[in-house]
């Protein structure tokens, strides 16, 4: 999966947030969220997350 293939703009974060949370749960990889041309957030399911930070500790 390549994040610049799910590169979104916030306005559609808020546009399509069910859909979204249903995707990335579904296992659709995370998603990278931008505001003003930037890159401000990434969102990932949960599991994914942890497990990244297991890695991590």
């Amino acid at each position: 999966m390549k994040l610049d293939q799910r590169i979104k703009p916030i306005s559609y974060l808020k546009a399509h947030s069910a859909e979204i949370i249903r995707e990335i749960g579904d296992g659709a990889g995370p998603m990278v969220i931008t505001q003003n041309g930037e890159a401000k957030a990434v969102l990932q399911d949960v599991a994914s997350y942890e497990r990244a930070q297991e890695t991590l500790a």
